[in-house]
């Protein structure tokens, strides 16, 4: 029987990584929780058997009834009646099998009944999920809003909430409004303190809001009377059972069709304070869009590797002039380009991960203790190389994911374009990674200035200090190539000075970076195990050192005057 987790040994590899013993190590707290709770691991090794446990369970579950559910949940899709949101009716099986297996909380302390898994774990359930159906993640993933009220909520409010996301029940972040999607400081949603019943009130109209008839709600809305920017911004907690909230559209989506995108009208809705007011946008959205933005990135692998499973499938079994397609180089150069694809986007995806896990777990200990000098600095260490490296996860995978669709259905040709294979859906699901969390363009708003300022490249030489494999040099000595034409890219841009042409050649920068981090992490991954990677190593710098060539020679021959040729009459 098929199994999403035990199929792929990728997992364990990652599983495996040498800093993984670091974020055991912070997340378990010296393994205090095995006196208390009997599921506790009582040391490292028994931790990762742990994650192994609960990643078989959603493989297995992923495999035999998400993915043989997929289809009819994307024929059927959500309904609306009487102003509320009904699923899909093999949804709801999803729903049942994931809740009695306990995958819900899963990142939650045991102490309100989570499973007290760090983001890597979790971000592999993620990818499994997302493998059977796209769609369905985004409804199971959207538990991760919870880490926002873990993090800024008080304790009677994470008392209150986190048990009840931990047995099952779902949750939305409710951010965009009609006149307010990336620009999330134009948020009018209003927010008004009820004196007489000491509570928060709602009023207003929210817009494309994943998953928008939840039962817990986290809301941006505009608490400062007057204010028409970001600083008048506050985060509310809104419980369905409450009311006050009705479902007055349901979007009929190119994609994703399991997954609600709603439009939700708040009538005097109660709803509670979540940390300070003002902080809405400017320091909660932002923890919480980069919680997403991991998400989206996990389930662009998760797409990636169902369009490659595909793809390969039915060019080993499909003939044509009396020989499996699989066999012509057309066909095999496409398929290598998307293992490569899909193995580099899994390799920056889980070292992002675990970036993320060492501060998010150094940031829950400074809750309960002051942090050590030496504590406080690892924190800063990582907590910044998660920023850097979460616009690069969650671009690439995106794109790469709606690549590898696309390849899928030209592997099948005119078959792919029949509504019977898998390929049309997962083309159609891919569709809106690189748009929703925000764009691909977006991500590169929020990495250019780690470009800029040289973050990113001081890192790539450290990482071009470690040793790789004797018969992966020669891919090395490429990669140290494309750094040098990187660098020149930089200079160039820098000097000349020009703000405009800075911002339109910052996509082009944005991808040499990528193309560079992602070579050097499949070296790295191919060095320790050249049986899983050594292939997709060779095909990935490969065509990595293509795009870079081809980006630089871009930048440098560009002029400030070309911009004239580009801009819209």
């Amino acid at each position: 029987m098929a199994n999403y987790y035990s199929d792929h040994p990728e997992f364990d590899f990652y599983l495996n990584h040498p800093e993984m013993k670091r974020i055991v190590e912070l997340k378990e707290r010296n393994f205090a929780d095995k006196d208390t709770y009997a599921d506790a691991p009582v040391d490292f090794d028994d931790a990762i058997e742990n994650y192994k446990h609960v990643l078989d369970i959603t493989g297995d579950i992923a495999a035999n009834i998400l993915e043989p559910n997929a289809e009819d949940v994307d024929l059927e899709g959500p309904h609306l009646v009487d102003g509320r949101m009904h699923y899909a009716a093999k949804t709801y099986e999803n729903l049942d099998a994931t809740r009695k297996a306990g995958l819900w909380g899963i990142s939650m302390p045991r102490r309100y009944g989570g499973l007290s898994l760090p983001i890597t774990p979790y971000s592999m359930a993620s990818e499994i999920v997302a493998t059977a159906d796209a769609g369905f993640q985004n409804i199971w993933s959207l538990q991760d809003c919870i880490e926002t009220l873990y993090e800024f909520g008080d304790e009677e409010q994470r008392k209150k909430y986190i048990p009840r996301v931990c047995a099952g029940e779902t949750m939305s972040m409710d951010l965009t409004e009609p006149d307010a999607g990336s620009d999330l400081q134009r948020v009018m949603l209003k927010a008004t303190y009820d004196e007489e019943n000491k509570c928060w009130r709602l009023n207003g109209v929210k817009r494309f809001i994943t998953n928008g008839d939840s039962d817990i709600h986290l809301v941006l809305a505009r608490s400062e009377e007057g204010t028409r920017d970001g600083r008048g911004l506050s985060m509310f907690i809104y419980d369905k059972r409450d009311g006050g909230v009705t479902v007055r559209h349901i979007e009929h989506k190119l994609g994703i069709h399991g997954s609600p995108t709603c439009e939700l009208v708040y009538k005097n809705a109660k709803c509670e304070l979540c940390g300070n007011t003002r902080l809405g946008l400017i320091k909660y959205v932002m923890a919480l869009m980069n919680g997403a933005r991991l998400g989206i990135a996990a389930q662009s692998v998760g797409v990636s590797q169902a369009a490659y499973n595909e793809a390969i499938a039915y060019a080993r079994e499909r003939k044509q002039f009396d020989t499996e397609i699989v066999k012509f180089p057309a066909v095999y150069d496409m398929i290598s380009r998307m293992k490569a694809k899909l193995d580099a986007g899994r390799s920056i995806l889980y070292q992002t991960a675990r970036y993320v896990d060492i501060y998010k777990a150094l940031d829950d200990i400074a809750r309960e203790r002051k942090l050590t000098p030496e504590e406080r600095q690892e924190q800063k260490k990582y907590s910044r190389l998660a920023d850097a490296f979460t616009p690069l996860a969650k671009g690439m995978n995106s794109e790469y994911a709606n690549q590898n669709a696309y390849d899928a259905i030209q592997v099948h040709g005119g078959s792919g374009f029949i509504m019977e294979y898998k390929s049309q859906r997962l083309y159609r699901d891919a569709r809106i990674f690189s748009i929703y969390e925000g764009t691909t363009q977006l991500q590169v708003v929020a990495a250019i200035r780690y470009i800029s300022n040289g973050t990113y490249l001081n890192i790539i030489k450290e990482m071009l200090e470690k040793e790789v494999a004797e018969d992966l040099q020669p891919l090395k000595v490429r990669v140290e190539k494309m750094v040098t034409l990187y660098e020149q890219a930089l200079t160039y841009v820098k000097e000349a000075n020009d703000q405009e042409m800075h911002d339109f050649l910052a996509r082009r920068l944005y991808n040499m970076t990528c193309d560079i981090i992602m070579s050097l992490l499949i070296l790295d991954d191919a060095t320790r195990a050249p049986e899983l990677f050594q292939k997709s190593a060779n095909v990935y710098v490969r065509y990595a050192e293509a795009e870079v060539i081809g980006d630089a020679a871009y930048v440098t021959s560009f002029i400030k005057e070309d911009l004239a040729n580009f801009r819209a009459e």
